[in-house]
């Protein structure tokens, strides 16, 4: 016969007790639907309910960062999109405050860029934004970016 092939794993192998037999300990809770749009006008989130309606999200909007803030706090919030160039909203600052409140990590922070918004990238990450996207947003991109930050099905 021929002789064995080495091994191509980049780690050790877990001892068997190290295994969890159940999974429980790698499962997660279920992320939240709940969508908030933070935007100078309701006219993006009437888009996206009717763009999204059949698959149950939850979407709530919003002009006011105290508003965004105090709906983050009060419902498990999925995904926040904020428009950067809604009036009197400085969108990193209010990601920060959405991301600094208990039970927010799990919250993903989307901004909706114009071309003319001058995005600092180090500003975002150290707010803990988790992405952005350039307007207009193709209803393709809304959609993929929803079924990947939340439970909807794609």
């Amino acid at each position: 016969g021929e002789p064995p092939l080495p091994e191509r794993r980049r780690r050790q192998r877990l001892a068997d007790d190290a295994l969890v037999l159940d999974g429980e300990a790698l499962r997660q809770p279920p992320r939240p639907d709940q969508v908030l749009i933070v935007d100078k006008e309701g006219a993006f989130r009437d888009h996206l309910a009717r763009l999204v309606g059949e698959r149950r999200l939850a979407i709530a909007w919003t002009d006011s960062a105290a508003t965004a803030v105090r709906l983050c706090d009060e419902t498990q919030v999925g995904v926040a999109m904020i428009n950067t160039s809604t009036p009197g909203i400085d969108p990193y600052a209010l990601c920060s405050a959405i991301k600094a409140q208990e039970g927010a990590g799990r919250t993903a922070v989307v901004f909706l860029v114009g071309k003319a918004f001058p995005y600092d990238t180090a500003r975002a990450h150290s707010a803990g934004v988790r992405g952005l996207l350039d307007k207009p947003v193709a209803d393709r991109s809304l959609v993929a970016i929803l079924a990947r930050l939340t439970s909807m099905p794609a």
